[in-house]
C-alpha cells in the first residue's frame, strides 16, 4: 500500500502541536495547596560546637527557599546547657546563638544574634519575619524588651521600632508593648506589628524609618487596656483582642490576618484596619487559646491557611475564602511529627511546612506534602 507522504505530515504535525500543547498545559496548571503531610524525622541536623536549641519562637523562609528561626537560648535549663556553667556540669552543650539558619537538606548555613550581638538583644526573643528584601524581623516580648529590630541577613542591625523597657498603652505611638509578630508590606514599605503581651492592637509603620502609620484594636475599633472578663465561648464575641495577639499575615490580595490566641479567633482586616470578617477556630479551648500562628499556602490563590494551635497541639488547616477548617495535622505528643507547644508554622515554595515548639518542645520540625 503507497503511504501519502502529505497525509502522514499532517498527521505527525497535529500530533506534535497537540504534545506542546499539553505539555505547556500541564507545566501552566497551579500546584493545589497541599493538606496532607509527613514528617522529615531527620531534619534539621545536629548542630555543631556543641550547641543546643532552646524554645524555638519563630520561622520564615527566605527568597532561596532557606529556613530562619530564632530560638531562646535564656529559656534552656542548667542540665540542658550542662557545658555553659562554671564549673560545667557534663560534657555538653552550650547555647546555640538566637538566630539560626538551614538549607533545604538541615544543614546550618548561618547564624547570630544573643549575647555575641553587637548591641541590646531581646531576653525573650519572640517570632520572626523574613522580608522581601531578605531582612529578618524579631520581636522582643520579655518584660523588658518592648521592641521589634531589623537586621540584615549578616545579622546587622538595620532599624529598632520601640525601646527597651518603655511602654505607654494601646494607643501610644511611639513605644510597643511586648510585641509578638512582623509582616512587611513590600508594596508600601510597611511593617505591621502584632503588640503585643502588653498592648492589644495592630500597629503599622514605616518598613525604613520606623516613623508611625496607624494602629487599631479589635474589629478595627480604637484599643482599650481595661480589664476583660475570662474568655468563654457561652457568651458574644470579645469587643477586644485579648493579649496576646499573638500574630500577624499579609496575603497578597491585601488582606491583613491577626491570631487573636485566648480569643481562639482569625479577625481579617484590610490594610487600613477596616474589619471585613473574624472566625473562631476549636472554639471550646481555655486558657492558652487555639489561634497562635497564622501561615498561607503558597499557590497562587493562597486558597488555605495553616494555623498553629499551642493549646490543642496541632495544625489546622483552613480555607482561606470562608475560614472553614477542612482538616489538620498533629496531635500532641513528643514523637516525629507530634507537639508540644507548637508556636509558629511556615511554608517554603516546595509546600513543605515548619513548625516550632516553645515550653518544654524546644525544636523545630519539617514536614513534606504528600
Amino acid at each position: 500500500m503507497k503511504i501519502n507522504k502529505h497525509f502522514v505530515n499532517r498527521i505527525f504535525g497535529a500530533l506534535l502541536c497537540l504534545f506542546i500543547f499539553t505539555c505547556a498545559s500541564v507545566d501552566s496548571i497551579a500546584v493545589p495547596a497541599p493538606t496532607k503531610f509527613d514528617v522529615v524525622p531527620d531534619w534539621p541536623k545536629q548542630l555543631p560546637n556543641n550547641w543546643i536549641m532552646g524554645q524555638v519562637a519563630g520561622v520564615d523562609v527566605d527568597s532561596k527557599d532557606n529556613i530562619w528561626i530564632v530560638q531562646r537560648p535564656n529559656s534552656l535549663t542548667q542540665q540542658e546547657a550542662g557545658l555553659a556553667q562554671d564549673p560545667p556540669l557534663d560534657d555538653c552543650c552550650l547555647p546555640a546563638p538566637s538566630v539560626l539558619a538551614f538549607d533545604q537538606q538541615g544543614n546550618l548555613l548561618t547564624w547570630f544574634g544573643g549575647k555575641n550581638f553587637s548591641g541590646q538583644w531581646p531576653q525573650t526573643e519572640h517570632g520572626l519575619f523574613i522580608d522581601h528584601e531578605d531582612n529578618i524581623w524579631i520581636a522582643g516580648a520579655g518584660n523588658t524588651d518592648d521592641v521589634v529590630l531589623k537586621l540584615s541577613n549578616k545579622g546587622e542591625l538595620l532599624l529598632q521600632v520601640g525601646e527597651y523597657g518603655v511602654y505607654g498603652g494601646s494607643n501610644d505611638t511611639q513605644h510597643l508593648g511586648k510585641p509578638t509578630d512582623i509582616a512587611v508590606d513590600a508594596e508600601n514599605n510597611e511593617a505591621y506589628i502584632s503588640d503585643g503581651y502588653r498592648n492589644r492592637r495592630i500597629i503599622v509603620v514605616d518598613a525604613t524609618t520606623g516613623e508611625y502609620k496607624r494602629h487599631w484594636g479589635a474589629y478595627g475599633s480604637v484599643p482599650h487596656d481595661r480589664p476583660l472578663p475570662d474568655y468563654s465561648s457561652l457568651t458574644p464575641p470579645d469587643s477586644s483582642f485579648r493579649s496576646p495577639v499573638h500574630a500577624i499575615r499579609l496575603s497578597n490580595d491585601g488582606h491583613v490576618y491577626i491570631a487573636d490566641r485566648v480569643n481562639n479567633r482569625i479577625q481579617v482586616f484590610q490594610k487600613d484596619g477596616t474589619f471585613i470578617k473574624e472566625a473562631f477556630i476549636a472554639p471550646k479551648t481555655l486558657d492558652m487559646g487555639s489561634v497562635w500562628d497564622i501561615e498561607l499556602s503558597r499557590d497562587p490563590q493562597q486558597s488555605m491557611l495553616y494555623v498553629a494551635d499551642g493549646m490543642n497541639n496541632r495544625v489546622w488547616i483552613l480555607n482561606r475564602h470562608n475560614l472553614d477548617v477542612s482538616d489538620s495535622l498533629g496531635r500532641p505528643g513528643r514523637y516525629a511529627g507530634q507537639f508540644g507547644w507548637i508556636h509558629n508554622v511556615a511554608m517554603d515554595s516546595k509546600g513543605n511546612l515548619y513548625t516550632t515548639e516553645v515550653e518544654t518542645g524546644k525544636r523545630v520540625q519539617k514536614f513534606r506534602p504528600q
